[in-house]
């Protein structure tokens, strides 16, 4: 489906990251795997080398100073173009009321979840227009759009991480090739919710490989620029 392609995702060490780095490489694409965690990185490289897939890591933290650069340098040094840009990586900071947020806390949330967003689109948008097809794919949260208490830090850096992904899809529309995607997993089996939610069954909701599947058929069709979906609940 994705021979010859080059697909990087952000956040791809675990959950839903890893998940869609396995399956686009089970779709063909050499996946580029970058997240600060270097060992997780090299278990999900090798899952994909044991099932006949190509990949190759890059670990980086996105809220280092300039390392989305050293990332896109380095990507750029080995490949002409990206066919896709999956951003996953997101920071969930502690739910508290607004009064109470902690402001060191929401500065990174805020770094890895927004300042990150637009560096990766600055940083790879040369790539992504040397592609013929080239596609981005932002993975949002359903407080973005439907805030409630306690969930502040994060809703607001998930709503300024929406608005900017939809303003970049808008200003690529007629100008190039670009495809912009804002996919919402939903309730999803990740680390992440396990501790947004520490009392849930994990059997309850359904395994980041569902999400994955439906990243990876997203990917395959001509969807418009803007596209907005909520990935199938069942699991």
């Amino acid at each position: 489906m994705f021979e010859g392609q080059t697909a990087l995702v952000t956040g791809a060490s675990k959950g839903i990251g890893a998940a869609t780095a396995r399956a686009l490489a089970a779709a063909g694409a050499h996946v580029v795997l970058t997240s600060r965690d270097t060992k997780g990185l090299e278990a999900v490289e090798e899952a994909i080398f044991a099932a006949g897939g190509s990949a190759t890591i890059a670990p980086v933290d996105l809220a280092e100073p300039d390392g989305i650069a050293r990332l896109a340098t380095a990507v750029g040094q080995r490949w002409d173009k990206l066919d896709i840009l999956v951003i996953n990586a997101a920071l969930l900071p502690e739910l508290t009321s607004v009064a109470q947020i902690d402001q060191k806390a929401w500065n990174k949330a805020m770094t890895v979840n927004v300042l990150a967003t637009q560096a990766l689109i600055a940083n790879f948008d040369h790539m992504l227009r040397a592609s013929p097809d080239g596609r981005i794919v932002g993975l949002t949260s359903t407080v973005a759009t439907a805030p409630r208490p306690f969930w502040g830090a994060y809703a607001s850096s998930k709503a300024a991480f929406e608005v900017l992904l939809d303003c970049h899809a808008q200003e690529v529309a007629n100008i190039s090739k670009v495809r912009v995607a804002i996919v919402n997993p939903g309730a999803t089996r990740t680390a992440m919710r396990a501790r947004a939610y520490p009392g849930e069954d994990p059997g309850s909701v359904k395994p980041p490989e569902v999400v994955a599947d439906r990243i990876v058929s997203l990917l395959s069709e001509p969807f418009m620029t803007g596209h907005r979906e909520t990935v199938n609940p069942a699991r």
